[in-house]
């Protein structure tokens, strides 16, 4: 008779697995873009079979916004590590878009990708709610005042909102070639400061 692992292992172990696909099909995407994220091969590459793949990720864009989901997560340790300095809410703001900016642009097609996820909403993805939750938190600083969590219906929250959209529009800009990032950069500045005055603990 066969005896099952505990739960808390069975958990740790899928969660290894999960990590070892995602970090696997990242490590394609950056050599040979998003077309060499073939499912069949991150499956052999990462040592799983290919519906054990599938029962992670139904598709290859759920796989894509998993490996940017991932490059998120490293933004958010990069930003507590290193938090913006600038003295306003819109510096702030900027600062961790260019970060997040310059991060996806390492790897175009998967910053295409991204983009195709939150507009044409392809997959199920938070990511959106994420660069807003962590637009709002930059914005508010760090002061002993700053609330911990957003209300997601007041005003400086749909303002960071606002300006997390226009960032998506800006990076479609700069995957069509209509922009580079310093033009970017100018233009998000401009945005910020005027939809962010004032935005610091409000």
């Amino acid at each position: 008779m066969a005896v099952q692992a505990p739960v808390g292992m069975r958990s740790r172990s899928q969660n290894q697995r999960r990590r070892r696909i995602v970090q696997t099909a990242a490590a394609l995407a950056l050599r040979g873009g998003v077309e060499a994220m073939q499912m069949r091969t991150v499956a052999e590459r990462a040592g799983v079979a290919l519906g054990t793949l599938y029962r992670y990720f139904p598709s290859k864009m759920d796989l894509v916004v998993a490996v940017v989901t991932e490059e998120l997560d490293l933004l958010e340790s990069s930003i507590e590590r290193r938090p913006p300095g600038a003295p306003t809410a819109a510096g702030r703001a900027v600062d961790v878009l260019m970060r997040a900016t310059r991060g996806l642009m390492r790897e175009p097609e998967l910053a295409d990708a991204l983009v195709r996820s939150l507009i044409m909403a392809e997959v199920k993805t938070e990511l959106g709610r994420r660069i807003t939750d962590l637009l709002w938190r930059v914005a508010q600083g760090e002061g002993e005042d700053a609330p911990a969590e957003p209300d997601r219906d007041a005003p400086a929250y749909v303002l960071a909102g606002s300006l997390a959209s226009v960032w998506i529009f800006e990076l479609l800009e700069i995957l069509k070639g209509h922009r580079d990032v310093e033009q970017v950069q100018e233009r998000l500045t401009v945005t910020a400061e005027r939809l962010m005055p004032g935005l610091q603990n409000e």
